[in-house]
């Protein structure tokens, strides 16, 4: 991740165009910075009175919670779901999240699993009596395609 520009670069910068009546522009060609960040810091020293940086990086509190959280896990559960089935049934509940963060929820509280085949609807699709035929000769049986070789030149 980045660092952010040093106090005193930002604050001559800033100063440069405040007091010193440049424009943004000039002002950044003239300490070698782009010149939207010299409008950014401009911004912030106009708003706030200082140049200082906000805060970089940090860890966003779970959004499913509570409630929601005991509700979800009840429902996980239950019976068979989909994440983009929670996301919406959530929505309708007044929580809206996205699919990463469902994603994220399920993973973190173990509550997947993967599909188990045959699944019981697949018998509607599949004939389970039709005999199965295997190449008991394994791979290495089959003819093996011949590509010629671009670095060699023969034909």
């Amino acid at each position: 991740m980045a660092k952010p520009y040093s106090m005193d670069l930002r604050e001559r910068v800033s100063a440069a165009v405040v007091r010193g009546g440049l424009s943004c522009r000039r002002a950044a060609k003239r300490f070698g910075v782009a010149a939207s960040t010299a409008i950014c810091w401009v911004k912030r020293v106009r708003a706030t009175g200082s140049a200082a940086p906000d805060k970089m990086g940090g860890r966003c509190p779970r959004k499913i919670t509570g409630e929601h959280r005991e509700w979800l896990v009840e429902r996980c559960k239950s019976g068979d779901f989909t994440l983009r089935g929670l996301v919406s049934e959530l929505a309708e509940r007044g929580l809206r999240v996205d699919y990463r963060t469902m994603w994220a929820f399920v993973h973190a509280e173990n509550l997947s699993f993967k599909n188990v085949w045959p699944a019981p609807f697949a018998s509607s699709f599949i004939d389970l009596t039709a005999p199965v035929y295997v190449n008991v000769y394994g791979p290495s049986a089959l003819p093996r395609p011949r590509w010629r070789s671009a670095r060699s030149g023969s034909s």
